[in-house]
């Protein structure tokens, strides 16, 4: 199935999506890597508060490269975003997005809190860029293409890995296509 979102997102428009479901997704998305997200987890170790609304937020994991003319966004990790992902969750993220396996903390936390995985397609960065539509650095200039970035996008084209029942693509999708060849 196709579904369309636009953020910030519910667990009620979350509920239905299934691994292997493809989402085109609208609205703001935050860009955060490795160094933001220690970043965030110091500021919220010392009561601070995130640089973006964390509630129904969906944060990709890259790191833009510059824009060549004519365009909003670069081409494009998230396996070491684990140690951060459960705590962000807990906080209200619903979106995550990137690609990659993820530990058994982030799938119970997806679980948990009625979130998702998505995944962006690898070496597609160019054609996906053509969805991000603005781009605008709101924290931590100094991190270079590790700053938390917002970017507006239209239809930004995204696949289902876990979902909020379980579901795990990494495990299910290979485990479809053995069955296949039997």
């Amino acid at each position: 199935m196709q579904y369309k979102l636009r953020t910030p997102v519910t667990r009620e428009d979350l509920a239905p999506l299934r691994t292997g479901d493809t989402v085109l997704l609208s609205g703001a998305v935050y860009t955060a890597r490795d160094a933001a997200h220690k970043r965030m987890m110091e500021l919220l170790d010392t009561g601070g508060s995130l640089p973006f609304p964390v509630e129904g937020s969906a944060v990709y994991y890259v790191g833009p490269t510059p824009e060549r003319p004519g365009q909003v966004i670069g081409s494009p990790t998230s396996g070491r975003m684990d140690a951060y992902s459960p705590r962000l969750l807990d906080l209200g993220q619903l979106i995550m997005i990137g690609k990659g396996k993820r530990d058994q903390a982030v799938k119970d936390a997806v679980v948990r809190n009625g979130a998702v995985y998505l995944a962006a397609l690898g070496g597609a960065g160019a054609l996906m860029a053509a969805s991000v539509k603005e781009l605008e650095v709101i924290c931590w200039e100094d991190l270079g293409c590790e700053a938390v970035r917002r970017l507006e996008v239209e239809d930004f084209p995204l696949t289902v890995i876990l979902d909020a029942h379980g579901g795990d693509l990494y495990e299910s999708g290979p485990a479809a296509y053995l069955a296949s060849l039997a």
